[in-house]
């Protein structure tokens, strides 16, 4: 058996957007001020093996949204070492179009994925515009194709995909999404993904409104929780405080990039 390695993980924000605090909460009063979403791609790296979660928007995706793109993923991943065209696992934590877009900026990779998820993206539901409208129809036909060329791998449920990193089933946000939880040198950390955007939505338990199951979701966050040695090693998916509470990763990656195998700020 394979001895467990640490991992160096990082957060590299990509895009922002302004937001009022009722579009992240379900239930929020329109009164309250401000709540902007950050959008990030993640990397984890061994000695031996690199993983890089999610691969973002692209820039035309960004303008028809009315997002804010501050650089392309894969020249964030090169700012830190590691060249998009090389990499040989990635893992999408779910189809929404900010998670999955450029995914042919990895043409070596294999794409790691829940069942649950390509069913939802493929299935019944994508009739509703109320869940159709976070994903594009190209990107999920795109993996299709990926799907019919043996490049991605399916998961159903939780699966160790290297010695200190798996991936989780959470549900709730979509049908298939998953968090991913890595060893470092802190101990056992937790990349939530949308499984909570905000710190918010899980510690005050105010589920975030774009959301296939609320049931699933807010049990997601006990599930999160018990996945990490520390509840404050959960890193939501969107929340600008990881920018805040995380060192900057390196000289010059000032706004750009954290490392997040460190004690988070209070």
């Amino acid at each position: 058996m394979s001895a467990i390695e640490e991992y160096q993980v990082y957060a590299i924000r990509y895009a922002t957007l302004a937001r009022k605090a009722s579009d992240n909460f379900i239930g929020g009063d329109p009164h309250e001020e401000g709540s902007p979403l950050d959008y990030f791609v993640w990397l984890a790296r061994s000695p031996s093996r690199t993983f890089v979660i999610d691969t973002g928007f692209e820039r035309g995706v960004a303008e028809r949204r009315g997002r804010k793109m501050l650089l392309s993923p894969d020249i964030g991943l090169k700012r830190l070492g590691v060249d998009a065209a090389e990499v040989r696992d990635v893992i999408i934590t779910h189809l929404h179009y900010d998670h999955v877009g450029n995914f042919a900026l990895f043409p070596k990779a294999r794409f790691h994925l829940q069942d649950r998820e390509m069913q939802f993206a493929t299935g019944r539901h994508m009739t509703q515009a109320i869940f159709s409208h976070a994903y594009e129809v190209e990107e999920v036909v795109g993996m299709v194709r990926e799907v019919y060329k043996g490049r991605v791998v399916f998961h159903d449920g939780e699966a160790e995909l290297a010695p200190g990193l798996s991936v989780h089933h959470i549900g709730g946000h979509t049908m298939g999404i998953q968090s991913v939880r890595v060893h470092t040198r802190i101990g056992w950390i937790v990349l939530a993904s949308d499984a909570t955007h905000l710190y918010a939505n899980m510690n005050d338990t105010r589920p975030f409104p774009i959301v296939h199951s609320v049931g699933a979701m807010v049990e997601g966050y006990r599930r999160l929780r018990e996945l990490a040695d520390d509840p404050r090693w959960v890193v939501p998916g969107h929340d600008p405080l990881v920018m805040q509470r995380y060192p900057v990763a390196g000289p010059g990656l000032e706004g750009i990039a954290v490392r997040l195998d460190v004690e988070p700020k209070q």
